[in-house]
């Protein structure tokens, strides 16, 4: 009895162990993607239109919009899976829950966040015709290496 109480003993202790050897993910270095919402000859496009982010890792994502109209990051099923640690765009920081950032022309947007499960997620822009003239791209979640 006292043996199986030592042995319990120690897979708790060595699994909280391990848990508390993770850094927070606000704590976690970040890595930092640029895209492009647009561009200046007023293309609809997403520059790159292929974004690819592992699990557990942290990212801070660069939102701008270089063309002359306003322009719209939806990518709802992506942000239903990540941990947003906070969205910045001027002088405001918003946290919580994002689903779709608008920009207008000229505008930015830092976006901080942690992809929490592996897929593949649409992403477009939800003004009308936009994705239809091809203003798509594709979001990829891969398991983090170990």
């Amino acid at each position: 009895m006292l043996l199986g109480l030592l042995i319990s003993s120690s897979i708790c202790f060595t699994s909280n162990a391990a848990a508390f050897a993770a850094p927070a993910p606000s704590q976690q270095s970040i890595t930092t993607l640029q895209v492009h919402l647009g561009n200046q000859a007023g293309g609809l496009v997403f520059e790159p239109d292929q974004l690819t982010f592992d699990a557990g890792k942290r990212y801070k994502l660069l939102l701008d919009n270089p063309s002359p109209t306003k322009h719209y990051f939806t990518a709802k099923d992506f942000s239903d899976v990540i941990w947003t640690q906070k969205v910045e765009a001027g002088n405001v920081e918003v946290k919580g829950a994002i689903h779709e950032l608008e920009l207008k022309p000229g505008a930015e947007a830092e976006w901080v966040f942690v992809p929490q499960k592996p897929g593949t997620y649409e992403l477009h822009c939800s003004i009308a015709g936009h994705a239809e003239a091809g203003m798509v791209g594709e979001i990829s979640v891969a398991i983090a290496p170990s």
